[in-house]
């Protein structure tokens, strides 16, 4: 398998940079696909595929879960689309990256209930090989911790719900296992915590296994956690795990859609009420107020400012986009490609440690950066 790079034939103003302590060489912009069988239909989905790739991104992201919200019946759906897009595609010149289940979470209509054991990771890889169409995954995440951290919302840690779990020493074993079957060239993580990613690396380095290449968490204006323990773990001269963000919209919300108590129609918000709805409550909606007169003041969309921000931030490898439609795609897209944001984001780092207004409310760490 040879080394994904980028085609020398996409443009030249893009930033691509090597994942982690790997080979692999992708674009600042990886393209996340969640809404591939529930939200767009296969033309949709490789439509969008095939603009993203031809405006330079050779990144893909995906997860045998997928379409979200979740259900029995569409489950692998996304995979599926992608699948048939991908045979059409040079293989080697793209980077795709999907996730396998972590425990439960009440997804029984996987394996039973997945946990990441012997048993499920072989199965999982076998059928997320099928779905794609391909004999190797580029980058194998696992989707969320086998053992109990507070996910998806949830921000404090509760001692009482600590459970058994598969040790993390067999977790590697397992994952080290795909790679000596050729069938995944790199592993990595996904909504994982400090402690998880120390202990994944020591690990590793102790056993002779696998090291993990990245970690993908959400990251936005509205939820910053990662920017505490989670930075300087993962940072170059520790363990050197960057970040792929997701969710760096906050599900939609920091393209400013919903301010004003707003929900347009066929929004994610009026399609799927429950979904990320810590990013629709009155704090966040508050913050995101505050956040469009900055980027008003700066002659910028909400998105620009958004997006812009994630791309300055220095232990982000790549920034997970997710569109429904090109005018989505293009407008995302377009951020990369120009530095207006930088004064913004040097103002906004400088004065972190001056004037920040913090507030919790489930998971959403915010920091209003006075700007104005």
């Amino acid at each position: 398998m040879a080394t994904s790079t980028p085609d020398s034939a996409v443009r030249t103003d893009w930033k691509y940079t090597t994942l982690g302590d790997s080979q692999l060489v992708v674009s600042q912009v990886c393209l996340g696909t969640m809404t591939f069988g529930k939200q767009n239909s296969e033309q949709e989905a490789h439509q969008l595929l095939d603009y993203a790739v031809d405006q330079g991104i050779n990144f893909i992201d995906t997860a045998e879960l997928y379409p979200v919200p979740v259900e029995a019946e569409t489950q692998g759906r996304t995979e599926v689309f992608i699948g048939n897009w991908l045979k059409k595609r040079a293989r080697d010149k793209l980077v795709v990256a999907s996730k396998i289940c972590g425990a439960g979470r009440d997804i029984r209509h996987i394996r039973g209930g997945p946990r990441v054991d012997k048993r499920n990771v072989m199965e999982g890889i076998e059928g997320i090989l099928r779905r794609l169409q391909t004999d190797y995954i580029d980058l194998l995440q696992i989707h969320w911790p086998d053992r109990y951290v507070p996910l998806f919302g949830q921000c404090r840690y509760d001692w009482k719900q600590e459970r058994p779990c598969v040790p993390i020493e067999e977790q590697l074993y397992y994952l080290q296992m795909l790679i000596t079957q050729g069938k995944v060239r790199y592993i990595g993580l996904s909504n994982e915590t400090a402690w998880g990613v120390t202990e994944f690396v020591r690990c590793a380095r102790q056993h002779g296994l696998a090291k993990v290449i990245s970690i993908q968490n959400s990251y936005s204006l509205l939820h910053r956690e990662f920017e505490c323990a989670l930075a300087e773990v993962c940072s170059p001269s520790h363990t050197n795990v960057p970040l792929l963000a997701y969710s760096p919209l906050a599900g939609g919300v920091l393209t400013g859609k919903y301010c004003g108590g707003q929900i347009p129609k066929a929004s994610r918000f009026s399609l799927f009420p429950q979904y990320m709805k810590r990013f629709h409550s009155s704090l966040a909606l508050e913050a995101v107020e505050q956040y469009y007169q900055v980027a008003k003041k700066y002659g910028m969309t909400l998105t620009q400012l958004a997006l812009g921000w994630c791309k300055h931030q220095p232990f982000i490898a790549s920034t997970i986009i997710g569109a429904t439609n090109r005018k989505q795609l293009e407008e995302n897209i377009q951020v990369f490609c120009k530095d207006w944001i930088t004064e913004v984001c040097i103002r906004g780092n400088r004065r972190r440690n001056q004037s920040n207004i913090y507030a919790m409310e489930g998971s959403i760490f915010i920091s209003l950066e006075l700007l104005l």
